[in-house]
């Protein structure tokens, strides 16, 4: 197979949280598999890739959950509202609670189907983290492969604690990657808080400055996060793209 060229579209935060978007050029030569050129020569359009990385311990059981589950129903009726959007964006569902679960792999939002996720155990946040990470890289290899051109990645994380039930190290390993990657443009990693999460904690982790969920408004967030995954599939090269206001959350 002749190498493929790939157009790779990254973004960097302003002052103004305004999304700039530049492009770079990547190529790679591989071996696909029979379903992976399948897939890719069905729908060739540009990939908008976002990691859901869910915190489903045990504190976040009763109404957060379920808060939770409503709000990535309400994450697949915006999305397929945009019929570019249903073909580009990617989700990817991985929770961590005691263990680190993939419960979605990568599928465009057209054939998303939202998990009934279930909390219990602690919270391993370090180990998920680099599970997300991985997740990115490999889906980026698989794009480039297939001659696919991609926006940068996202991870939206979400959690009501902090890590627990892990040595110190991984989640200061985590952090010091997911630093490494938000500088080399290879991933925009967002961190949100609910109820009693350790907001100072996740400031050490993260690199863009954790927000705050207002009570449990899951709905709100995921239609925000709908919005800003379709202003992105629509933009264009070098197009700068401003998110939507943050109505669902605080700094």
């Amino acid at each position: 197979m002749s190498a493929a060229t790939v157009e790779t579209i990254y973004f960097e935060k302003k002052e103004n949280r305004a999304l700039d978007y530049n492009i770079t050029q990547n190529v790679m030569n591989d071996t696909l598999t029979l379903d992976e050129v399948v897939e890719f020569a069905e729908n060739p359009e540009p990939r908008c890739p976002c990691v859901l990385l869910l915190d489903t311990s045990g504190s976040m059981q009763g109404a957060a959950i379920e808060a939770l589950n409503q709000g990535l129903l309400s994450l697949k009726d915006e999305l397929v509202k945009n019929s570019i959007a249903a073909r580009r964006v990617e989700i990817a569902i991985v929770t961590f609670d005691s263990h680190i679960n993939v419960v979605q792999d990568f599928v465009t939002a057209d054939q998303f189907d939202p998990p009934i996720l279930t909390a219990q155990g602690l919270t391993s946040m370090g180990a998920g983290i680099h599970k997300a990470l991985d997740m990115v890289q490999e889906r980026k290899s698989l794009y480039r492969a297939n001659g696919i051109a991609y926006y940068r990645p996202w991870v939206f994380m979400i959690t009501d604690g902090e890590p627990q039930g892990e040595l110190d190290h991984l989640v200061e390993q985590a952090a010091l990657r997911l630093q490494e990657d938000e500088v080399s443009k290879r991933v925009a990693f967002f961190s949100v808080g609910v109820e009693n999460a350790n907001m100072l904690r996740l400031n050490q982790i993260a690199v863009r400055t954790p927000l705050k969920l207002k009570g449990l408004n899951f709905i709100e967030m995921f239609v925000w996060l709908s919005a800003s995954m379709s202003a992105v599939s629509h933009s264009q090269i070098d197009e700068q793209i401003a998110l939507p206001p943050i109505g669902w959350g605080s700094i």
